[in-house]
């Protein structure tokens, strides 16, 4: 005949949970009301439900701390959970020494147990990441031996290279069928050192013109200084050093224009065409460089040399306008046109001294302009 499933309160140390007194201190236990020291004290902190507000483990132990009577369906959970000491103990089949003991055990095989399971975890896990690894090795491996049989294809690396150099020349953009072998032909030849031929010039400067890079200019003015400043140095020929310092101009570097024609002396020169062009050129870089005065004294020089040569009106033009001498800037620019100047290298010199002045300059500029001449500078009002 079962017992009755039911827990009283110890408030008698010396109280058996078969209901019958028991000797001894040792048997006494100390109740926590705590969640873990409940489960603690039926040897079933390692079950996580056990310390969980309302779970149905806590909610046993809580009955059973408590000494309340458990439903059939309390029972049959802790058999089917294998929480037999506990079951014993709650039915009033074992007292808590009994308990305990059956309990330890139980304890100790789910321990050991959830030991074991979590070795496999680990043991699965570690051969997880291993065999990861060893397919990424392969990967790796693999993409290695194909990029190694890639980069030995002379296909593949006269398109590297073909890369590289669009590249460094800044043409990374689309390039038309019609053009990509003329365009590289070009890049091909001065990566090798070689200047510019002229009909590489014609050809980027008209048909091919969209592919003419800043880069490209800049090459294109670097070499073309380098190779007049050995001729000058071979031959002293001045005209050299004029054109030299006119391609360091387009290259920003003015500043070894004017060492280079610094060295020109104008005394001994005959042709009053050369002595302009030296004068013109170097007011140019002395421009270039913010030293308005000297670039006033070169051009005005230039123009009572060669008073019908329109260049070195264009000169004072420019140099007057950044001054902001308006007024003598259109007079000198008017005459330079008498002269053969383009109206639409004049307007170019403008556009440029505009985008390259302050806010504050530019509406000086446009008011300026658009006073003079609203409908061929109307550009003065979209580059604000």
């Amino acid at each position: 005949m079962s017992r009755t499933p039911r827990i009283l309160r110890q408030p008698n140390p010396n109280f058996r949970r078969s209901g019958r007194p028991e000797a001894g201190p040792q048997q006494r236990v100390v109740i926590d009301p705590g969640r873990s020291a409940i489960a603690g004290k039926y040897f079933l902190s390692d079950v996580p439900g056990a310390t969980v507000p309302a779970s149905r483990l806590s909610t046993v132990l809580e009955n059973i701390e408590q000494d309340k009577k458990l439903s059939a369906n309390a029972f049959e959970y802790l058999r089917q959970q294998g929480y037999l000491a506990l079951l014993s103990l709650a039915s009033g089949e074992s007292n808590y020494q009994e308990f305990s003991n059956l309990a330890r055990v139980e304890q100790g095989r789910r321990e050991s147990a959830a030991a074991e399971v979590r070795q496999k975890e680990e043991a699965e896990r570690l051969r997880a990441i291993a065999e990861s690894a060893a397919k990424e090795a392969a990967r790796t491996a693999e993409y290695e031996r194909q990029r190694r049989i890639q980069e030995s294809d002379p296909k593949y690396v006269a398109k590297m290279k073909n890369q590289r150099l669009r590249a460094r020349y800044g043409l990374d953009q689309f390039i038309e069928k019609e053009s990509f072998n003329r365009l590289m032909g070009i890049l091909h030849r001065i990566d090798g050192g070689a200047r510019f031929s002229d009909e590489d010039v014609l050809w980027l400067t008209t048909e091919g013109s969209d592919y003419y890079s800043d880069e490209l200019r800049f090459e294109f003015h670097s070499r073309e200084a380098a190779f007049f400043v050995t001729e000058f140095a071979r031959t002293r020929d001045p005209w050299n050093a004029v054109n030299a310092s006119g391609h360091f101009r387009k290259c920003d570097r003015s500043g070894a224009a004017h060492e280079l024609l610094e060295g020109v002396s104008l005394e001994g020169l005959k042709s009053p065409k050369l002595k302009s062009a030296v004068r013109t050129t170097h007011g140019g870089v002395m421009r270039d460089l913010g030293r308005f005065d000297v670039a006033l004294r070169y051009g005005t020089e230039a123009h009572a040399i060669t008073d019908s040569d329109f260049r070195p009106c264009t000169l004072l033009g420019a140099v007057n306008f950044e001054l902001g001498n308006y007024e003598s800037a259109r007079d000198w620019y008017a005459k330079a046109a008498e002269r053969g100047a383009s109206e639409r290298s004049i307007d170019d010199e403008l556009r440029g001294i505009y985008m390259r002045a302050d806010k504050s300059k530019r509406d000086e500029i446009r008011a300026f302009l658009i006073r003079e001449d609203p409908v061929r500078y109307k550009w003065a009002h979209s580059l604000r």
